[in-house]
């Protein structure tokens, strides 16, 4: 027997009875009040931490300042749609989004990380990589896209690079989306559904699964020996929402803008661990 759903309270009430929480209301496939409530509430906390991201943006802008901000993880973990929720409201002009395609012959035949260098940040923008070079990390040596001594050659420099990044006074923020076996596979299924979606299914995609050992296995491997200079923020992203709003707190509080509202972006919880999602 399911569990009796408490009614809503009298806030949560009118919530509900205005245009974006009707709107919220029927977005729900059951017309579920409390999932409506909690769209709700993710969309008023997304908005006032988009508000404070443009206030840093400003600040890079004015004061010349470069920040690079990296999004890892697994497949389908939802990096790009965190990345699309977090910049909708920034200047193009000041702001660009980075999701490199495989090297061509020109590329492979480069210092590996020359091609991500090259598109770093002049002074006054900011940079987001839609994957970074850490492919090199977890990817490739998973699905033998590297050799073993590219893949330790990487290793053995990457921290370095990342020294020299700060050096350069460039801001950088490493983000990994972390996912469960059972959700990766659920978002598998959801995408190969979906006719707008399954062009996003690559031949990497289908043999995730079946490595999700490998993966982990590099996985840790890249935790344990690439926070020398730059840690890695680990985000639990089963919940979508809750991911995009970690990220966006997280981003804010590492970069030391200017008349940074603290209050505004201190974590304050959206979703219980038992939400669905939404």
């Amino acid at each position: 027997m399911s569990k009796l759903q408490k009614p809503l309270k009298e806030k949560e009430l009118l919530s509900i009875n205005t245009k974006k929480g009707l709107l919220a209301l029927l977005r729900q496939s059951t017309l579920d009040p409390k999932k409506a409530i909690h769209a709700l509430k993710y969309e008023k906390r997304l908005a006032k931490l988009q508000e404070e991201l443009l206030v840093l943006q400003q600040w890079v802008v004015k004061n010349n300042k470069k920040v690079v901000v990296i999004f890892e993880g697994r497949d389908a973990a939802g990096k790009g749609g965190a990345i699309r929720r977090i910049t909708e409201h920034l200047p193009p002009r000041e702001v660009r989004v980075v999701a490199l395609p495989k090297p061509d012959e020109i590329e492979e035949g480069q210092w590996y990380f020359q091609r991500y260098i090259n598109r770093f940040p002049r002074e006054g923008e900011i940079v987001f990589f839609d994957r970074s070079w850490y492919n090199r990390a977890v990817v490739e040596p998973v699905n033998d896209f590297c050799t073993r001594k590219q893949y330790l050659n990487f290793m053995d420099s990457v921290n370095d690079v990342e020294r020299m990044m700060l050096l350069s006074d460039i801001h950088l923020v490493k983000l990994y989306f972390s996912i469960s076996k059972n959700e990766q596979e659920r978002r598998f299924k959801d995408i190969t559904s979906s006719p707008i979606k399954k062009w996003k299914y690559s031949d990497v995609d289908r043999k995730a699964l079946a490595l999700w050992d490998e993966y982990t296995s590099y996985k840790e491997l890249m935790f344990k020996n690439t926070q020398k200079y730059v840690p890695w923020k680990i985000i639990k992203a089963n919940r979508k929402t809750s991911a995009r709003i970690t990220a966006l707190e997280h981003i804010l509080n590492k970069i030391p803008y200017e008349v940074k509202d603290k209050e505004n972006i201190r974590h304050k919880a959206i979703l219980k661990d038992n939400d669905e999602q939404l």
